[in-house]
């Protein structure tokens, strides 16, 4: 080891990172008990390969990556193990969208959501309410909808993670944000 390289300090993780880290899952899984499960994995791996910190980055960076390649799994594990519920696309289509004008029905038209505010509180309560939807999502359309505007993933690295065509990458993308924004506007508007 050189000498200014950093050491891994497990003996301060649980008290400096559980939380940071809990945060960090549960806006991508969703399940409290899962992320429990994936935090606690996450410092069991961080002890096994303790050695293997080079300090090049800080513990924090190092233990999310390790709990990012966790939550990874997971949503690899998550499509084969999951049945999703099959949705109708052309009623999708013909419900918000205008064939003829490849546009939204003016009924169905994106409403503003109100977040141009700076309240704290509404923006929590929106958080919440975003979530909730989000884990309304099939398993898929979680993953790749988290992986993109969540954890700001390219396209490539989201097919190649898990396995999906460049095609079927922007039907699930389009998909989720379908269903995210009916969602939002039913229980947030």
């Amino acid at each position: 080891m050189l000498p200014n390289q950093a050491k891994a300090n497990p003996h301060q993780w649980v008290e400096m990172y559980a939380d940071y880290l809990y945060a960090y899952a549960i806006t991508r899984i969703g399940d409290e008990d899962q992320v429990r499960d994936l935090v606690q994995e996450t410092f069991l791996a961080g002890l096994e390969h303790a050695d293997n910190f080079e300090g090049k980055s800080s513990e924090r960076t190092w233990l999310t990556a390790i709990l990012k390649n966790k939550i990874i799994d997971v949503y690899r594990k998550r499509p084969k193990l999951a049945t999703t519920k099959s949705i109708d696309v052309h009623e999708e289509e013909t419900q918000f969208f205008d064939q003829e004008m490849n546009n939204w029905k003016k009924e169905h038209w994106p409403e503003t959501f109100g977040i141009e505010q700076e309240d704290p509180l509404q923006n929590k309560e929106l958080q919440v309410i975003l979530r909730k939807c989000m884990q309304k999502l099939p398993p898929l359309w979680l993953a790749v909808f988290s992986m993109k505007h969540v954890d700001d993933e390219s396209t490539m690295t989201i097919c190649s993670e898990l396995k999906v065509s460049d095609a079927n990458f922007w039907v699930i993308i389009h998909r989720a944000k379908v269903n995210l924004r009916a969602c939002l506007q039913k229980n947030w508007i």
